[in-house]
């Protein structure tokens, strides 16, 4: 279908801050950008060095993303530490390359804790369109469909760590579920979603299958431009 290559790196990235200063240069020929999202059902709040460097000045939670920030080109040294104190659970270097966009993501439980590392296709979506991606990132749920409710899928067969491209869709408002793949079993009825024109959204399945409360099996969406 639409899937695009989703590269497992040895980068660690659970969390810039929720509460980091962003830069306000759109230098793109000495930074690239990176948008970290905590999607680690059962793991604690945490910071993030860079270099050495805590970028943070208040742990980043479950399921929260910091937006966009710029990073230095060229190779970088990521730790992602538990918040508050020097025990790293991620330790890895990483390149970043200038003029792209990237989103990592903080995956699967606390004890297999990894980083899942997409590139961001940010280009304009065409007049009256919006563009659209799905990430699997529930631990223990099974492969999924996601549909228009009652109707037609929209991203097929996505397991765990998969990541659908960008994908133009019409304006407007969606109700979407999310099925056992290949089925009509409805595992997650998702609330409706309103797309507007010209924007650019990641949707995220996160949780546990059998979760409850925060933990529970739900999605997450944010706005990538």
């Amino acid at each position: 279908m639409l899937n695009k290559k989703v590269v497992l790196l040895a980068l660690a990235a659970l969390s810039v801050l929720a509460s980091c200063k962003k830069s306000t240069t759109e230098d793109t020929t000495t930074y690239g950008r990176v948008n970290v999202t905590h999607a680690s059902p059962d793991a604690p709040g945490v910071d993030l060095l860079v270099d050495d460097t805590k970028q943070n000045s208040a742990a980043l939670g479950f399921p929260n993303s910091t937006g966009y920030l710029n990073v230095p080109i060229g190779s970088r040294n990521f730790k992602v530490n538990v918040s508050g104190t020097s025990t790293s659970v991620i330790n890895a270097n990483a390149t970043i390359e200038a003029n792209k966009s990237y989103s990592i993501f903080a995956i699967d439980s606390v004890s297999n804790i990894m980083p899942l590392v997409v590139e961001d296709d940010l280009t304009t979506p065409a007049s009256g369109k919006a563009h659209v991606r799905f990430i699997h990132l529930s631990p223990d749920a099974p492969a999924v469909d996601v549909a228009v409710t009652g109707g037609g899928v929209v991203f097929a067969n996505q397991a765990f760590k998969q990541s659908t491209a960008f994908t133009p869709l019409n304006a407007g408002a969606y109700n979407l579920e999310v099925r056992v793949a290949g089925t009509t079993t409805v595992a997650l009825t998702l609330p409706t979603i309103t797309l507007e024109a010209g924007k650019i959204y990641t949707v995220f399945a996160k949780g546990f299958l059998g979760g409850s409360g925060a933990q529970a099996l739900g999605a997450q969406i944010f706005v990538n431009n």
